[in-house]
């Protein structure tokens, strides 16, 4: 019998006990401040790195603006391996600050880059924007492998969220192009099938941070119709083959929504040879991996993370 972590219970409780309203009851606007500010109660100290940077990439709808970060203790000069991430949200809220504790967590426990990619977002910019603008981006910073002091050749892709599943969707676009040569995909419990219809989406789909209500909410900002919910760059657990992808570390957790879609791309990878490492976090929610000030094993997801890039890198 799976149970709730006990330091989520308190998380769960403060939250009820605010009295919040929805995302989906607040106007996009509102609902991006109140995600950006409230990372200030669950998320740890951001640590030192090597180096920051304010970068951009062109994409077919302008410049897309990215952070980088070097790990702390590296060489400026040193040619290192490289992460573009692609931060969670719904494809409508976060953005390069609310993922940058993350980031540099992964940067330096890993020793890689990271390249951290503030695409479009709906309302504003429906699907595919994001899609075009994570796919622009990875093959940006491939393309500027040397200035960027990066090797082209040790380069992996990940998100977590809305941002795993442009992970999996800019991993089987390069498959398609026959390029950038994408070597990893780090997925932290990604959305693969955005029509909601796996079991978890009811059976977690109330009462665990992330809603039904808001899932539906966000699909209606990002997608344009009905019809995108059956492409595969919107759900990739639709894509007719995942032959051929880099090796994968797909992370769930028990009491997600997600969860049942994250372990079907998972067995889908295998089932078409790709090597992939499944992990559940039994006792665990949505957004947990970025709550490492209030949840002690977020801080073992992010190890987790670290050390498959590196190991895979």
């Amino acid at each position: 019998m799976r149970e709730l972590d006990p330091q989520v219970q308190q998380l769960l409780a403060f939250i009820k006990s605010l009295n919040r309203p929805e995302f989906c009851d607040m106007t996009v606007a509102h609902a991006r401040t109140v995600y950006r500010e409230g990372r200030v109660y669950t998320q740890p100290a951001a640590p030192e790195v090597g180096q920051l940077a304010s970068l951009a990439a062109r994409g077919p709808h302008g410049s897309i603006p990215i952070r980088s970060c070097r790990p702390l203790g590296s060489n400026a000069d040193a040619v290192l391996p490289a992460l573009v991430f692609f931060h969670g949200g719904g494809f409508t809220i976060g953005d390069l600050d609310t993922h940058d504790i993350l980031c540099r967590e992964l940067c330096n426990q890993s020793g890689c880059a990271v390249f951290s990619v503030d695409y479009r977002m709906g309302p504003e910019h429906k699907f595919p924007a994001a899609v075009d603008d994570c796919f622009a981006a990875t093959r940006w910073v491939s393309s500027q492998a040397a200035q960027l002091k990066i090797d082209a050749n040790r380069l992996a892709v990940g998100g977590d969220s809305a941002g795993g599943n442009l992970a999996t969707v800019v991993a089987l676009l390069a498959r398609e192009a026959a390029a950038p040569a994408i070597k990893f995909q780090l997925l932290i419990y990604p959305a693969t099938e955005l029509a909601g219809t796996l079991p978890s989406h009811l059976t977690n789909g109330q009462n665990y941070l992330l809603t039904t209500r808001v899932m539906k909410w966000f699909m209606a900002q990002y997608l344009r119709g009905p019809d995108d919910y059956q492409d595969w760059r919107a759900s990739p657990l639709l894509a007719p083959s995942l032959k051929g992808l880099p090796p994968a570390l797909v992370l769930t957790a028990g009491f997600d929504p997600l969860v049942d879609e994250g372990k079907a791309y998972a067995e889908r990878l295998l089932a078409d040879g790709v090597k992939t490492e499944y992990f559940c976090y039994e006792g665990q929610v949505h957004g947990f991996i970025t709550m490492g000030k209030v949840i002690a094993q977020a801080n073992d997801a992010v190890n987790h993370c670290a050390r498959a890039l590196r190991a895979a890198l």
